[in-house]
C-alpha cells in the first residue's frame, strides 16, 4: 500500500511539474514526498496552480491552527502571516525560516456611503478587524502618515463580520480584506472601496507591505537542498500566474476551495497584491512593516539568521 501511495504521489507531481511550466532544476528534482501547509483564504493564492495538480501533498488549514503547524514541524513548507513566523522564530518556538514573501497586502477601507472618501474618515468613526494585530496596525499607520485621523476606531474579530457590517449599515466605514471585498461587492455596487497599499506607498514608497511568506523547515533545506531550490521556484512561477494566467489560478482557487468561486477569484486575486519575492531581497520591506509595529514581531525587526537563502 506504502509503495503504490509513494507512486502516486510521484505521478501526480509529475503532472504538476508539467502543468506549471518547470525550471530546469524542477523537471529534474523529485519533490512529491514534500508537505506544505497553509491557510485556506487569499495566503495559499501563491500555490493554487500547483496545489491543484498535487493535492495530497498540501494542507489548508483554518487560519487560527497555524501556529499549531510551526509547533508540530510536521510540513516542510508552510504560509503564514510574515509576523506571525518571524515572532514565533524569536520566542524560540518555531525553527521555520523565511524563504520568500507571496502577498503584499490585500486590505481596503470601504463604506456604502455616496460619494464616500477617504477624507470623511477625518473626526469619524472607523470599524477594523482584528485589534493588535499587524492588520490593524497596518490601517492606522497608512492613515496617520496620510493626515487622516478617526474620532474612534472600533474592532471586530475578522474581516466576516466587518463585511457584514459594510453591507448592513450604510453608513459604516469598515477596514476590509479581499475576497471578502468582491464578494461584498456582487451583492451591493454602492460599495466604494480605497487600497490600503495606495495609502501604504505614500507613506514608505513600497507597494506593499509583508504580509504572508512562505517558510521552509531548516532539515529539510540541509538534507535536500537541491528539492527546496526546486520547489521555490515553482511557487515563484505559480505566483507569477496570479498576474499572468488569471483565469487558471482563478479556477484552482475555487477548485481548492481558497475562494468561494471562479467569479469571486477572478475580481478577488488582481487586488491580493501576489508576488514572489525570496527572503533575501525582502530583507528590507520586512523591516519596514517591522519597525511600523514591532510587537506584531516580537519586539524586534528578524534577525539575520531568520532568512533563509539558497547555496
Amino acid at each position: 500500500m506504502k509503495k503504490f501511495l509513494s507512486l502516486l504521489l510521484s505521478a501526480i507531481m509529475v503532472v504538476s511539474l508539467a502543468a506549471c511550466g518547470s525550471s530546469d532544476n524542477a523537471d529534474k528534482v523529485d519533490i512529491s514526498a514534500l508537505k506544505i501547509s497553509s491557510p485556506a483564504g487569499a495566503p495559499g493564492l501563491a500555490l493554487a496552480s500547483i496545489a491543484v495538480n498535487a493535492q495530497d501533498n498540501y494542507t489548508f488549514l483554518a487560519a487560527e491552527t497555524i501556529t499549531a503547524e510551526f509547533s508540530n514541524a510536521t510540513a516542510d513548507f508552510i504560509i503564514a502571516p510574515l509576523n506571525a513566523g518571524a515572532k514565533l522564530y524569536k520566542m524560540g518556538k518555531s525553527t521555520y525560516k523565511l524563504a520568500a514573501v507571496v502577498s503584499w497586502g490585500n486590505l481596503f477601507f470601504a463604506s456604502q456611503r455616496e460619494n464616500f472618501k477617504l477624507e470623511d474618515i477625518n473626526g469619524g468613526k472607523i470599524v477594523l478587524f482584528g485589534e493588535n494585530t499587524i492588520n490593524s496596525s497596518i490601517a492606522l499607520y497608512v492613515l496617520k502618515e496620510n493626515g487622516i485621523v478617526p474620532e474612534s476606531v472600533e474592532y471586530l474579530a475578522g474581516t466576516a463580520n466587518t463585511q457584514s457590517l459594510l453591507l448592513t449599515d450604510p453608513e459604516a466605514v469598515v477596514l476590509i480584506a479581499e475576497p471578502a471585498l468582491t464578494a461584498a461587492k456582487t451583492k451591493n455596487d454602492k460599495i466604494t472601496s480605497f487600497a490600503v497599499n495606495d495609502l501604504y506607498k505614500k507613506a514608505t514608497g513600497n507597494e506593499g507591505f509583508t504580509q504572508a511568506a512562505l517558510f521552509v523547515k531548516p532539515e529539510t533545506a540541509a538534507e535536500n537542498p537541491e528539492t527546496v531550490k526546486a520547489y521555490l521556484k515553482m511557487v515563484e512561477e505559480s505566483a507569477t500566474k496570479c498576474s499572468t494566467d488569471l483565469e487558471t489560478v482563478a479556477e484552482a482557487a475555487a477548485t481548492l476551495g481558497l475562494l468561494p468561486n471562479a467569479k469571486v477569484a477572478l475580481k478577488a486575486i488582481p487586488n491580493c497584491a501576489v508576488r514572489f519575492m525570496a527572503a533575501k531581497a525582502a530583507k528590507a520591506q520586512v523591516e519596514t512593516t517591522a519597525n511600523i509595529d514591532l510587537t506584531q514581531f516580537g519586539g524586534a525587526v528578524p534577525a539575520d539568521d531568520f532568512y533563509y537563502e539558497a547555496n
